[in-house]
């Protein structure tokens, strides 16, 4: 179904069917999920996975924006916005953030809102700016992995440190799902900020997209998506995708797995 062709669907879940999700997503079951009602059909594709998969999550304005020029980028989404964003962090292994997000929003990256276990907390520190001594260090919430660059500057942490080899581009978006997949975290979410989306979406290395929009305007500020330039609209990405209305949000969920080359990074894993 392609995005003129579907209508909006209302999310609502059960409990039952959110027991059934977070059954199906912790043992990793073959069968195939029913997406007999809305919350099934939204989060089926993540609590069913088996393998390497990659959700993407961009809340944004009605004019592409996700935070202020000064970085604020809290209460875009309402209530029912922040507990979609907390089931989808109960269904994956680890989160993925950049330093900016932890610098500007101090996020716990916990699933509070909803039942279910908190994700593995990944922070993408190319260049080794955090101290240590940031909240999300001693919260006593879910463990912690900084991602940093083999060329940064050595510090101690009191946590699971990668360092990988950084390029001209920053560190390898692939390299980092490597890492993570070495250490059991196969189902990722990539939360912010936008240069980290960016960078994994560019790399085709997203399975699945939520655009989460919010009738709001800041009308400055960081856009939540920017890739490298097109000539025409022909070249651009139209993948098949089917709305939401969760709250007074409209949450567009794009399959960007659908018709994607075999031997691509992501069909390998």
């Amino acid at each position: 179904m392609t995005c003129d062709e579907s209508i909006i669907r209302r999310l609502t879940i059960t409990d039952e069917t959110w027991c059934r999700l977070l059954a199906a997503s912790s043992a990793r079951a073959k069968t195939p999920y029913e997406a007999a009602d809305a919350g099934a059909a939204l989060y089926g594709p993540i609590a069913f996975a088996t393998g390497a998969f990659v959700l993407a999550q961009v809340g944004q304005s009605l004019d592409g924006r996700v935070a202020t020029p000064s970085g604020d980028a809290r209460n875009i989404s309402g209530p029912e916005g922040i507990a979609h964003l907390h089931r989808c962090r109960a269904l994956v292994d680890a989160v993925i953030v950049g330093v900016g997000t932890v610098k500007a929003d101090h996020p716990r990256l916990s699933v509070r809102d909803v039942e279910g276990p908190d994700p593995v907390r990944v922070i993408v520190d190319c260049r080794a700016d955090l101290t240590g001594e940031e909240s999300v260090f001693c919260d006593g919430g879910a463990p912690v992995i900084l991602i940093q660059s083999q060329e940064a500057p050595r510090r101690h942490y009191p946590v699971d440190v990668i360092r990988l080899h950084q390029t001209s581009d920053g560190l390898c978006p692939e390299e980092m799902l490597d890492a993570l997949a070495e250490r059991h975290l196969l189902k990722v979410l990539v939360e912010g900020g936008a240069r980290t989306i960016s960078r994994f979406l560019d790399r085709d290395l997203v399975d699945r997209l939520h655009v989460s929009i919010a009738p709001l305007i800041i009308g400055s500020g960081p856009s939540g998506i920017c890739l490298p330039p097109i000539r025409t609209l022909s070249e651009a990405r139209r993948p098949e995708t089917t709305l939401y209305s969760v709250g007074r949000d409209i949450l567009y969920d794009c399959d960007l797995a659908a018709g994607r080359p075999a031997g691509s990074f992501r069909q390998r894993q």
